[in-house]
């Protein structure tokens, strides 16, 4: 399978890119990390994959509507 059709195919099923549709898993992954877990924030961040913690924080609130560190409260 072409990379272009894989692409075309994930779209088509998720109604998502890859980069937003990988995106999202890391963040979904990050929430049940945080709420279960006795992580910090930036070891969650870290733990997912994400680099920059303020890259973390603005992802996870613009997907949930709140920051990673209100679920540690």
């Amino acid at each position: 399978m072409s990379r272009t059709q894989l692409h075309r195919k994930l779209t088509a099923l998720t109604g998502k890119s890859a980069t937003h549709y990988i995106r999202s898993m890391r963040l979904q992954k990050a929430r049940q990390l945080l709420l279960t877990t006795d992580m910090t924030v930036s070891e969650v961040a870290f733990e997912v994959g994400f680099r920059h913690l303020q890259h973390f924080s603005n992802s996870f609130a613009e997907a949930f509507g709140q920051p990673p560190s209100s679920l540690k409260k």
